[in-house]
């Protein structure tokens, strides 16, 4: 299993296409499977940008808090993926990150456990891709690039670029020596956008180069904005030919650094079981729930298939009504005064009403009418007043 951080930084360096590129190029061998996590605190960005809200927000990051104070943070992981492999063949899947800033706090405590989660799966044959955004190699997200194999910068190759990244980089190796495994494991996944070539950043920065890829604004704004992932021109491109490039770099970098930590070598699996079958205890699912089915929701247009639907709650039964009841009337039975039978004597004639003479009339106060205003100058009033003309 490889852990693969995608870090970015100041300028929108195009850490989340990056990680994206990836995902969809990433060499499987049969039986193996890749996943990306959205773990940008800024929020994720793919179900609004490469799903083009074909999903909706109810899946993703933010329900693993809950089940993680719960104790169910391996259950619930496998409830929250989604398939994104452009054929549904359940071989490329989805976390997806959080849809507001604001819920970054409460995944405070959760993040390694997460990692701990993540690690879990390499008996399965999963490799992880951790999208970090800009801000996630800082506070208690600093464990996940310790934690990970492979930690990609994702730099443009320009100026502003550069200049902006060359701090942060810096940064990120002294917190990868104290606290992590080594920064041997940092590199740069570049973006050529400008003229400095891969070998000299490579030299400045004193780290090795990853990837280089291809500036295509418009093949990127497929993962970016949302397009047809199955598209020839798009799988043939130079950026998805870059990405499968830097891909490959990549793991051979991740199975270098195994080999010097001394953990275990990733290998081919004999044979694929059925998914319920080889998950470990772990990470089980819960009893009884079906895993999801592969459904390709990241074609632009038109989904193949049968569209993606969320589980629908059941719909309650409609109760039965009530039997009518029979009553039957009682007749009174009149007992002697001062014995009790245990129910209580219905009364058997109806009470009398006695209609009180009406309440006599009480007039409302009189109101104090306004005073007559006095006629203008000049004017004669009634009967021969002064200041009042007659029509």
């Amino acid at each position: 299993m490889t852990v693969v951080a995608v870090l970015g930084g100041p300028g929108a360096p195009g850490a989340t296409s990056s990680a994206l590129a990836l995902l969809l190029s990433w060499p499987l061998r049969p039986g193996r499977r890749v996943l990306l996590v959205e773990c940008d605190p800024d929020g994720g960005a793919v179900l609004a940008g490469a799903l083009e809200g074909r999903v909706e927000a109810v899946y993703g990051l933010r329900n693993l808090a809950v089940a993680d104070r719960r104790g169910l943070l391996a259950e619930t992981l496998w409830e929250q993926l989604l398939d994104v492999s452009p054929q549904g063949t359940g071989d490329r899947l989805l976390l997806p990150g959080l849809t507001d800033p604001a819920q970054a706090p409460g995944l405070a405590y959760t993040w390694e456990p997460l990692v701990e989660a993540l690690h879990a799966l390499e008996p399965q044959g999963y490799d992880v891709l951790l999208d970090l955004g800009r801000s996630g190699a800082h506070g208690p997200m600093a464990v996940l690039p310790r934690r990970a194999d492979v930690v990609a910068a994702t730099v443009r190759t320009t100026l502003r670029g550069l200049s902006a990244a060359r701090p942060r980089i810096a940064a990120l190796r002294e917190d990868l020596d104290t606290h992590g495994t080594g920064s041997d494991g940092l590199g740069l996944l570049l973006v050529t956008e400008g003229p400095y070539p891969e070998n000299e950043v490579s030299r400045q920065f004193r780290l090795p180069v990853l990837g280089a890829l291809a500036h295509a604004p418009r093949t990127a704004r497929v993962l970016s904005d949302g397009g047809d992932t199955t598209d020839r021109r798009f799988i043939r491109s130079e950026l998805m030919r870059t990405a499968r490039t830097a891909a490959d770099r990549i793991q051979d970098l991740a199975a270098t650094r195994r080999r010097r930590l001394g953990g275990p070598q990733p290998q081919p699996p004999q044979q694929q079981p059925p998914r319920q079958q080889q998950l470990p205890p772990q990470v089980q699912p819960v009893p009884q729930v079906p895993a999801p089915q592969p459904v390709p929701l990241f074609v632009a247009g038109p989904v193949g298939g049968q569209p993606y639907q969320p589980p629908q709650p059941q719909q309650p039964q409609p109760q039965q009504p009530y039997p009518p009841q029979q009553f039957q009337s009682q007749q009174f039975q009149p007992q002697p005064q001062g014995q009790f039978t245990g129910e209580w004597p219905v009364r058997a004639e109806a009470p009398q009403i006695s209609y009180a003479a009406p309440a006599p009339y009480i007039a409302p106060p009189a109101v104090p009418q306004p005073p007559v205003p006095a006629p203008f100058p000049g004017q004669t009033g009634p009967e021969g007043e002064e200041g009042w003309h007659a029509r």
